[in-house]
């Protein structure tokens, strides 16, 4: 019986080429075949590595089809490797449909982990990481980019987007409408090459920056958009409920701890009213 393959999922440089894990490179150059979202691009850090895998294409165009052949592929012994223009395959980029039927036939999907630009920009970006939530690509159109931006107006985490050199103006200018000029946000683009900016402050200013020259709305983009701060002194019914739970079962002074790392409250306020909950 012939020996299934296995698909690699490998992050590739998003910018910078010596971004790139020597595990990466090993499974590149080891792989019988390399999916890549365009082989033209991919053929350059191919080659810069002296990697001489043969390239097939994977995009959004030929995904349904592509996939049913890679599979065969897979079934008949060969492992391949899968590749997006830049940064880890799936994330905003094509490759869920191919892993998806890759799992429901029983064939073996190994992440290879590296360069994500979502991760990149906010870890350096200065706002909020405890809780984050990634979005992709805001959409195009004006009404539904508009209702997007509305559901954060409360959103207590930090959000993050990826946006295009054409549409980041238009998009960060929806955002003052939307949020408020005063929102805090961080830009960043050009993440790992030559020209690498962050620019961060209030939406308002952070759109005259883009505004100001042409260049700044040049590259790649990262927008990050900080959550609204939250009133620590506002205890909800059912932060309430867990504090009442755990009096019963521990010292105020660990209910009221656990309780406030658990919704973001003040451990002081909540050990003043556990006082007064105690019989």
């Amino acid at each position: 019986m012939t020996e299934l393959g296995t698909l690699y999922i490998v992050a590739t440089p998003i910018g910078n080429l010596e971004d790139i894990s020597h595990r990466a490179l090993r499974i590149l150059a080891e792989a019988d075949l390399i999916a890549a979202e365009d082989t033209r691009h991919s053929q350059r850090l191919l080659q810069h590595y002296s990697i001489a895998t043969r390239l097939t294409s994977l995009h959004d165009h030929n995904e349904s089809q592509r996939a049913k052949q890679l599979i065969e592929k897979l079934k008949l012994g060969e492992n391949i490797a899968l590749i997006s223009d830049a940064g880890t395959p799936l994330i905003s980029d094509p490759g869920y449909g191919l892993v998806t039927q890759c799992r429901d036939a029983g064939l073996e999907v190994v992440p290879i982990p590296g360069p994500c630009a979502a991760i990149t920009a906010l870890c350096a970006a200065g706002l909020a990481t405890d809780q984050f939530k990634f979005a992709g690509f805001l959409p195009v159109k004006a009404v539904a980019k508009q209702q997007a931006l509305q559901r954060l107006l409360n959103e207590s985490s930090t959000s993050v987007f990826y946006e295009s050199p054409r549409r980041v103006a238009d998009t960060v200018r929806q955002i003052v409408a939307e949020l408020g000029e005063t929102r805090q946000m961080v830009v960043a683009k050009e993440l790992t090459k030559t020209f690498e900016t962050f620019y961060s402050g209030s939406a308002q200013s952070c759109l005259t920056w883009l505004e100001a020259d042409a260049n700044h709305q040049r590259g790649e983009f990262v927008l990050m958009i900080a959550g609204v701060e939250q009133d620590q002194t506002e205890v909800t019914e059912e932060a309430l409920n867990l504090l009442k739970l755990l009096i019963k079962e521990l010292p105020l002074k660990k209910a009221a701890a656990l309780t406030a790392e658990q919704y973001g409250l003040k451990k002081n306020h909540l050990y003043q009213l556990g006082l007064e909950l105690k019989p």
